[in-house]
């Protein structure tokens, strides 16, 4: 009888087969949103290197009534120091992977001035919600226009 009241102890394998299941379930959930976690920091990373050098350049164009000319490489002897320590560059390939576009096409400071600008930097994560739709410059472009 002693035999018969005996309880035992451990799991059954359909509790095992449960449990697991219910696991990878919750792995399935988690884990893409893990991996797109450093995309959308550097992607936060260059919005807020853009707002940056948007400011320097806006600060530029109080002091000069004109914004700079030629590209974004260039940018850096009109600001630097004066409106901006450093230029930012990208943070995946420490290229300098922005584009600067001042308007209108071929102003040089002299006689046809920059009166506004274009800033672009192409976007890691292709379901952000302030990428350009349309763009035919190219995918995930996140633009930052003069204010002027």
């Amino acid at each position: 009888m002693r035999k018969l009241l005996k309880k035992q102890s451990g799991f059954t394998l359909l509790e095992l087969l449960i449990v697991i299941v219910i696991i990878g379930i919750l792995a399935l959930i988690i884990v893409p949103g893990l991996a797109s976690g450093p995309k959308r920091a550097r992607d936060a990373q260059r919005k807020s290197d853009m707002r940056a050098v948007k400011n320097a350049l806006e600060t530029y164009y109080n002091d000069n009534n004109v914004y700079p000319s030629g590209n974004y490489a260039g940018l850096g002897a009109f600001l630097v120091n004066a409106y901006i320590p450093s230029m930012p560059t990208d943070p995946k390939t420490g290229n300098s992977g922005y584009e600067y576009a001042p308007t209108p096409s071929g102003c040089d400071n002299t006689a046809t001035n920059c009166t506004s600008y274009t800033l672009t930097a192409h976007l890691e994560n292709n379901k952000d919600s302030q990428i350009v739709a349309g763009n035919p410059g190219g995918t995930n472009n996140y633009v930052v226009n003069s204010t002027n």
